[in-house]
């Protein structure tokens, strides 16, 4: 037997491949940590921007630090190409 043939069984053979690849199962679990992440940080807290003080939940605050965190990444990793 040719070492190119197989014997049987789907191996996710597509382009797509199969429905749990590692990269979707460790995408899967990165959005449900987030998720459990924000249900438990509901409260509202007071964040000083500059002059003016605002309150806002406080899964709201660490979500727009991480948005302004990962945009500034992908600003440096383009630039280095």
């Amino acid at each position: 037997m040719s070492p190119n043939t197989s014997t049987g069984g789907s191996q996710g053979g597509g382009p797509g491949g199969g429905l749990m690849t590692p990269g979707r199962v460790a995408v899967a679990a990165v959005v449900v940590l987030t998720l459990v992440f924000i249900f438990e940080n509901t409260r509202s807290t007071k964040i000083r921007l500059l002059i003016p003080e605002v309150t806002v939940p406080l899964w709201m605050a660490l979500l727009g630090t991480g948005l302004i965190g990962a945009l500034c990444g992908a600003y440096f990793m383009r630039r280095r190409r």
